[in-house]
């Protein structure tokens, strides 16, 4: 460190500011120092660190499987909204969501003298594991429900499934059907909610929903069970993959989309503007969730009591695969 400010021409407190605190430098003064820095390629001990400030500025993140859009989409938005900060993310990455899994991955990361955690928790049991986080403890859930002794970060999937089924119903559809997710997810609890609360203040049937498990594959299955039936006109998947399986099952069934049946998905994954035809979606602000979890965990950190939920309203963005009602 003492290099470093011989290098830039300013004291070793200063150095140590920029490395803690580069709000309080002034930034020509922080850019000298941050150049000196790589010309020397020097690198601040970590452990060092955590002895003189008590504070690491590493964060750890707790996920489930991050080959789904919408965790990995979140996942990103935390570790861009981290690194802005000048925070690292340590990740702890699960194949199964259990309590006792969340609460060994917690422990592993504080372990690692991070300051806080982040669970990306969609799973109920999952919610369930942050009940033995010790109270004094940083942490902060995304998309769990109301009921957790920690700051919640979400999307407002209830909004969203309820403007797509609007939107739905507007084109004169008398009902939509529903291809729901995983039962233990609470995203998919939470859209099934929605549509349903929608078709029901409409004084509109209500269809039973039909499983699936986010994959295209379950969208196709039960797309061939809807594409049997001449009376389905306009049909909600949870998300966009089974709304992908099941534009499939009504082509190999030869019932066109949009003009005999509308279909519409949520997620709005990159590839849903080019889905034959293109998908109409909900999509969610998964940078803005991610911000909000750093700024609750960073409360959390500094002591502050802030609120103790953010919520995210989700956009319908409506493209070619609906259309009014036939006839």
């Amino acid at each position: 460190m003492e290099d470093v400010a011989a290098r830039a021409g300013v004291s070793a407190m200063t150095v140590s500011r920029v490395l803690n605190t580069p709000e309080k430098v002034r930034p020509a003064t922080r850019a000298r120092v941050l150049a000196a820095m790589r010309e020397l390629d020097y690198r601040p001990n970590s452990a060092a660190r955590v002895l003189v400030t008590g504070r690491s500025r590493v964060l750890g993140v707790v996920s489930f499987d991050t080959t789904l859009y919408g965790p990995a989409s979140t996942l990103y938005g935390i570790e861009r909204a981290a690194r802005r900060a000048e925070h690292t993310v340590s990740i702890a990455s699960l194949s199964s969501l259990t309590r006792r899994s969340v609460q060994d991955a917690v422990e592993r990361l504080r372990a690692q003298s991070v300051d806080g955690i982040v669970v990306i928790a969609p799973h109920r049991s999952a919610a369930e594991g942050l009940r033995g986080l010790p109270p004094d403890f940083p942490a902060v859930v995304v998309g769990a429900g109301d009921d957790l002794p920690v700051p919640v970060a979400a999307v407002d999937h209830r909004a969203g499934a309820a403007r797509v089924t609007r939107h739905l119903l507007s084109l004169g559809h008398a009902t939509v059907h529903h291809v729901a997710g995983p039962g233990d997810w609470i995203d998919a609890s939470e859209r099934v909610a929605g549509w349903r609360a929608v078709l029901e203040a409409a004084g509109r049937p209500a269809p039973e929903p039909l499983p699936g498990d986010w994959s295209a594959r379950s969208g196709y299955e039960q797309g061939r069970r809807l594409a049997a039936d001449p009376e389905v006109t306009a049909v909600f998947a949870a998300n966009d993959p089974m709304a992908l399986g099941l534009l499939r099952a009504l082509r190999e069934a030869g019932r066109r989309v949009p003009e005999e049946v509308s279909v519409a998905g949520f997620d709005d994954v990159p590839e849903a503007p080019y889905f034959a035809p293109p998908l109409t979606s909900v999509r969610q602000p998964f940078g803005e969730v991610g911000r909000h979890a750093f700024q609750l965990l960073m409360d959390r950190i500094a002591g502050v009591e802030g609120a103790p939920r953010r919520t995210v309203e989700p956009e319908l963005v409506v493209r070619e695969s609906t259309a009014a009602r036939p006839g």
